[in-house]
């Protein structure tokens, strides 16, 4: 889902840097240090899970993982999708210096999108948290292949049938998220909560109902 240098224009270039560049100075003030190692984790897997390329029709699909980044970093998914984006385009040609504003819009938006809108729902019962869970994979996927759509337009009105063939190609991998993505946070929630959001609030409801329990059992 990289787009390469020499396709966009330089308005949606410049637009993609401008945001981006805001993204990144708001994710990095809004990630705790202690998060840092989490956040480095997650963009070495996310730099990992793209370099798997399968060629289909007009363009090649691969993991972006770009959901449970989002779920677990929140806004600090903005910075660490970057770092791994920059990684890429220099090691490898992936994409490129001149798109990376682009590209960084595309994957890490929705990561951030994907975080406000299940991060409630992941500590709920175990049908709403699976739900939810493979939800923010397949939308995190499904809002990026929107937003490559939306830069190709933007760029010539003869990248429409490209947009079009782009985003069909993603379906597959849209679902394969969803599951990536709810099996990753229901092993999460077995093994290591604290990665979550909202675990405090949870573990202060178990203390409570623990509580409840003992001056019931009195």
């Amino acid at each position: 889902m990289h787009i390469s240098e020499g396709i966009l224009s330089a308005p949606v270039l410049l637009s993609g840097a401008v945001v981006s560049v805001v993204a990144v100075t708001v994710g990095l003030k809004k990630l705790d240090i202690d998060k840092i190692p989490q956040a480095s984790i997650l963009s070495a897997a996310f730099f990992v899970a793209s370099l798997v390329h399968v060629p289909l029709g007009p363009s090649s699909v691969h993991l972006i993982l770009n959901g449970i980044v989002g779920i677990i970093l929140g806004w600090g998914a903005v910075p660490a999708i970057m770092i791994a984006l920059v990684l890429q385009g220099v090691l490898f040609q992936f994409g490129g210096i001149t798109t990376l504003g682009v590209n960084t819009v595309i994957m890490a938006v929705p990561a951030v999108i994907s975080y406000y809108i299940f991060k409630p729902f992941i500590f709920k019962k175990n049908v709403i948290s699976s739900s939810a869970s493979f939800a923010c994979g397949f939308f995190s996927v499904f809002l990026s292949g929107v937003l490559v759509a939306l830069f190709l337009i933007m760029t010539e009105e003869g990248f429409v049938k490209i947009a079009y063939g782009v985003f069909l190609a993603h379906l597959p991998v849209m679902i394969i998220e969803g599951f990536v993505t709810m099996f990753c946070i229901g092993f999460l929630k077995k093994v290591n909560p604290e990665l979550l959001p909202e675990t405090t609030l949870c573990h202060d409801e178990i203390l409570v109902n623990d509580k409840k329990g003992v001056l019931e059992g009195k």
